[in-house]
């Protein structure tokens, strides 16, 4: 049996102007699975990005989640029904420790999310938590770091686990390996993976690496030109004729 889906754009719309940035857009993100999302530069892909995440509001059209329609809720509102969000730019906080960045993380979900300025022995559940997250995302030992002093590809990793710690059913990844060394990427990847796959979340990934593009996704949704140009597996994309001419000189090379 097909697994659910969990969110939905219908009949998206985007447009600043006379520029049309998403047009009529249609897609399903199924439970449990790795949706990534591509195109060519200006295709429009980040614009839907957002419009997923409520970042913008869109044109037309509308967002579901869980069966809800969620257009107009709030990207705050959003994170308390279960979506999590990444950015280019990691989101951190920087004078805060790996463990106090997840601790807070945790406890923003949870009912005590008003009390950041009581003692923290007092939430150990949440610390509970981020420990538990520490290890999930593979930063041993680095619990007591300043987040400033962490290398980029750790940063990566805590902005994972800060998601992580919130619980989310929906995982929104906007160019997660940005700045990146192709050394770290391979266990960004098995992290993500292992996120999806043992803890029954979700993900959705813009992404410009192909190839932790096509080793990742169970489903490539390919936007052109504002438009869905195709989507599939990445084996059925990778032998597009369509997906093959609009990338031909740019990244048909990494797909084929």
């Amino acid at each position: 049996m097909a697994n659910e889906v969990l969110i939905e754009a219908v009949n998206l719309s985007k447009a600043f102007g006379g520029l049309i940035a998403v047009d009529n857009v249609s897609l399903q993100v199924r439970e449990h699975t790795i949706h990534a999302i591509i195109g060519p530069n200006g295709a429009g892909k980040t614009t839907l990005f957002n419009l997923l995440s409520g970042v913008m509001p869109p044109t037309s059209g509308r967002v579901i989640f869980k069966g809800n329609d969620i257009t107009q809720v709030s990207p705050q509102r959003r994170a308390h029904l279960g979506i999590g969000r990444s950015f280019q730019i990691t989101n951190i906080f920087p004078n805060l420790t790996v463990l106090e960045n997840i601790r807070l993380a945790a406890q923003a979900m949870g009912k005590d999310n008003f009390k950041m300025l009581h003692l923290a022995d007092n939430f150990r559940q949440y610390i509970d938590r981020a420990e538990e997250v520490i290890g999930v995302v593979g930063l041993e030992g680095r619990e007591w770091v300043l987040a400033r002093n962490l290398p980029h590809g750790e940063k990566r990793k805590l902005e994972l686990g800060i998601m992580i710690a919130c619980s989310p059913d929906l995982l929104l990844f906007d160019e997660p390996t940005a700045g990146m060394s192709s050394e770290q990427v391979p266990d960004l990847i098995n992290i993500i993976k292992r996120v999806v796959e043992h803890r029954n979340r979700t993900a959705i990934l813009v992404e410009h690496r192909m190839d932790m593009v096509m080793s990742i996704s169970n489903v490539i949704t390919v936007m052109n030109q504002g438009r869905v140009l195709a989507e599939g597996s990445p084996h059925e994309i990778a032998n597009n004729p369509q997906v093959q001419t609009a990338y031909l000189g740019d990244l048909y090379g990494e797909l084929a």
